[in-house]
């Protein structure tokens, strides 16, 4: 077979649309669009959801709850996972690969369901409190986390040569 001897499955084709094409295609003279009004002339459209004028319903329905997009990077493991894992130093490196959290996580808290006997060394995880109460009565250890930089504060500004006594206190 060449390529220029091949052709789309028979009926996968339709023919385009052509208005304006005389009264006998269905679609002559106004071409589809109606009589007058503003969709019927050329350039003639809108923004999605104008409703003329009228309050959109975009607009009129209550705004409900914030979804964090930095989610997608959090994972969440429980203590009956933990206990799952043969590994007894346990990263986020190890959790990837068992498959309990996304590759595209980045940072881990383990939450306290279920139970843990073994004795586990958590590295560079958050716990919660009472997860992390868990794993210390069974022999482990959660080391905390290190403390994400704080921001410096900007000093206040003082006026201007020009400001008056009572605007420089």
């Amino acid at each position: 077979m060449q390529l220029n001897a091949m052709k789309p499955a028979a009926g996968s084709k339709k023919a385009r649309r052509r208005v304006g094409r005389g009264i006998g295609s269905g679609l002559g003279k106004t071409a589809g669009r109606g009589h007058k009004g503003q969709k019927s002339r050329a350039g003639g459209f809108h923004k999605v959801g104008f409703e003329g004028g009228q309050m959109p319903l975009q607009r009129r329905l209550p705004k409900r709850g914030f979804k964090s997009a930095q989610l997608k990077y959090a994972g969440e493991v429980t203590l009956a996972q933990l206990q799952k894992l043969e590994a007894t130093e346990i990263d986020l490196l190890a959790l990837k690969a068992a498959g309990l959290v996304r590759q595209i996580v980045t940072n881990v808290k383990v939450v306290k369901s279920g139970d843990i006997t073994r004795k586990v060394v958590l590295k560079d995880l958050g716990a919660t409190a009472g997860a992390r109460a868990a794993i210390e009565a069974a022999g482990g250890s959660v080391p905390a986390l290190p403390d994400a930089p704080k921001l410096k504060k900007l000093p206040k500004k003082t006026a201007g040569p020009g400001a008056t006594a009572s605007a420089r206190k």
